[in-house]
């Protein structure tokens, strides 16, 4: 199929469009207003702060959902609205408006952030109902949905760059909002840092852009690209994966993932669940007209996807850490949006209806997880856990949706999208839809393992924790997110969601040839099938040890250690870099310095001799006048004695 023109679909001016159109802009001030609110009023503002916080989002959610009906009646060429808000930047050639872009793909996700967004809060409401700093907790969540809003709705990279840096600062002050914890401030600092690593590839990609099309809009690179070199077009790519790479914890950018679960639950549910880690995945979707034209940069994508969904999916099957093994879990069903992404036209739908499932069963199992932190006095070790289904029954049931989820039972939202994923993967490589395919079976696996240990085998409570159900404040946020968990599917009844995203994304031809999707889906529910006996027989029939095992096979300690990603990173990255950062401090102190202040020192010094000289004596004069007249007569008989 040629490459998608986005000045193809009419540009609607907001002036004579619908009129709920014209509040676009509201959907984004809403929650930065909190923020605001929040920030500068203080502790004025602690009693209904909170409550405040929570209605903005969902005010954005209903004005987004009423958008999406509203396009929904339109014809499929006619759903894109252009809002100009006010000219950023002008400098010569460079002429940036701060203009929000709504189409399909920004609608999906203006409705998954605002509505799991939401919830979340809501949830966070008695989740964070005893910490002293609540109010600005919520503030935190705000400025994050707020940032969020901005990166989808950005018509041009520019402006996409204000978001993406938006969600950077908000996670780096959620992951560290426990500071008074060492390992939160490192955490927080980490992922700071590795998403700086990617946002440097982020920024020399908007600047290549600038050089090469002479805009950063959307729609006109999308008309310009067919023109650029193909060299230039796949180191516009790669750079842009670098970009996504670090705000999506791909390898070798995913380090950090994992030590963010040091926040609080409900930031690992918003952030690294449903939304600032699907970042990656809408820059890859968003800028689909560069990869079309960066076949190189495509297959990287590709392979950094299929290391990830198995890096990830590997970490999970060691970790006693409920939310580290779901952190692993993320890490993973990330790669495999990135591989329906990286798979172009064929995947970009799938990759996107994956996205949006995944953010419905794993926000639902990291609020589950928080649940169950929350009965178990804060203990995050499945190994002190065993049998908690009988005291949190609401909690147990609807993690239970987002597990059959995400291993893709029959019938449950995962069961659609992923095997769309791995059906397109055998399709285009059997190779890499064959480790597509291995990628599910460990998630059957590291899944049940959580499973039994957290509420089936036998009871392992710590002495004074007594289990119990939470609060409905809590309860409701799951039972909602896990009856998505079971219809989030339906966007796949009559291809609906592949179609709708048809005049953004493209949409895919229907090829003949290799396994039918009844086949793909049955080879997959064996392969996921393995994997779940697998777990029962190692843990679902033994005893789950107090303490984790310190002699164990070699496989399992490396995954332990989260394959040595961090070993990896300081050998290649931190050791080389602090080497090359002394090197250069000492440079500068010896060399540059002593350059600088080396001539007035030797001034100094001369300076210092010549006062012993003129000190102001005439007897001293004299002495002078003595030895210099001596020493002529001396070299005088010299040159006469010669």
């Amino acid at each position: 199929m040629p490459l998608l023109d986005v000045n193809s679909i009419p540009v609607v001016d907001p002036a004579h469009a619908d009129g709920v159109f014209t509040l676009l802009w509201l959907v984004i001030a809403l929650p930065a207003l909190g923020a605001a609110i929040l920030l500068v009023g203080g502790r004025r503002t602690d009693g209904w702060g909170p409550l405040l916080a929570t209605l903005l989002p969902i005010g954005s959610f209903l004005l987004s959902l009423v958008m999406f009906v509203v396009a929904l009646g339109r014809d499929d060429g006619d759903r894109q609205v252009k809002q100009h808000l006010y000219t950023w930047m002008h400098t010569g050639h460079l002429n940036v408006g701060m203009d929000l872009l709504y189409d399909p793909l920004s609608s999906l996700f203006l409705l998954l952030i605002t509505g799991v967004g939401s919830l979340i809060h809501i949830y966070s409401l008695g989740y964070m109902a005893h910490d002293d700093r609540k109010r600005r907790f919520f503030a935190y969540l705000n400025l994050f949905v707020a940032a969020m809003l901005t990166l989808v709705l950005a018509e041009n990279y520019i402006a996409l760059f204000l978001g993406w840096e938006g969600v950077g600062l908000a996670s780096y002050l959620l992951i560290g909002f426990w500071q008074h914890k060492p390992s939160a401030a490192a955490a927080a600092k980490k992922a700071f840092v590795m998403n700086r690593v990617g946002d440097m590839g982020m920024s020399l990609a908007i600047m290549l852009v600038f050089v090469t099309f002479g805009s950063t809009s959307f729609s006109v690179i999308s008309q310009a690209t067919g023109d650029a070199s193909e060299t230039r077009m796949n180191i516009l790519g790669l750079l842009l994966l670098l970009g996504a790479c670090g705000k999506s914890a791909q390898v070798p950018l995913q380090a950090w993932l994992l030590d963010a679960m040091e926040g609080p639950t409900p930031v690992s549910a918003l952030i690294h669940a449903a939304t600032m880690v699907t970042a990656g995945v809408y820059l890859i979707v968003r800028s689909n007209f560069v990869f079309e034209h960066a076949p190189a940069a495509q297959t990287v994508v590709v392979i950094v996807a299929v290391v990830t969904l198995l890096w990830g999916a590997i970490i999970g099957t060691a970790k006693d850490d409920i939310k580290k093994v779901l952190a692993g879990s993320t890490m993973s069903q990330i790669g495999y949006m990135m591989l329906g992404a990286g798979l172009g036209v064929a995947g970009y739908a799938f990759a996107i209806f994956h996205l949006l499932t995944h953010g419905f069963f794993k926000a639902n199992m990291f609020l589950g997880a928080g649940s169950v932190m929350h009965g178990m006095d804060d203990d995050v070790d499945m190994r002190h856990y065993g049998l908690v289904r009988k005291a949190m029954p609401v909690t147990f049931l609807t993690f239970t949706m987002g597990y059959l989820a995400i291993i893709g039972f029959p019938g449950f939202s995962g069961f659609w999208s992923k095997d769309k994923i791995i059906e397109s993967a055998l399709h285009d490589n059997w190779v890499v839809g064959v480790l597509a395919l291995l990628g599910a079976g460990v998630t059957g696996f590291y899944m049940t393992r959580l499973m039994l240990m957290t509420f089936f085998t036998e009871k392992r409570w710590r002495q004074g924790v007594h289990p119990h159900e939470s609060p409905q404040v809590m309860t409701g946020p799951l039972i909602v997110l896990a009856a998505l968990s079971v219809l989030g599917g339906v966007m796949l009844i009559g291809d609906w969601i592949v179609d709708y995203l048809g005049p953004v994304v493209g949409t895919p031809e229907h090829e003949s040839g290799g396994l039918p999707g009844w086949a793909v889906s049955t080879l997959t529910v064996v392969v996921v099938a393995i994997g779940v006996g697998v777990a029962w027989l190692l843990v679902g029939r033994r005893p789950v040890p107090d303490v984790a095992p310190q002699k164990v096979a070699w496989p399992v300690t490396v995954a332990r250690h989260d394959l040595y990603g961090d070993t990896i990173n300081d050998t290649l990255v931190v050791r080389p870099s602090e080497h090359v950062t002394r090197t250069l401090v000492d440079t500068d102190k010896y060399v540059v310095d002593g350059l600088l202040t080396g001539g007035p020192v030797a001034v100094g010094a001369v300076a210092g001799l010549l006062r012993r000289v003129q000190n102001g004596y005439v007897r001293s004069y004299a002495l002078s006048v003595l030895g210099g007249t001596l020493v002529v007569v001396l070299a005088l008989l010299a040159v006469n004695l010669t």
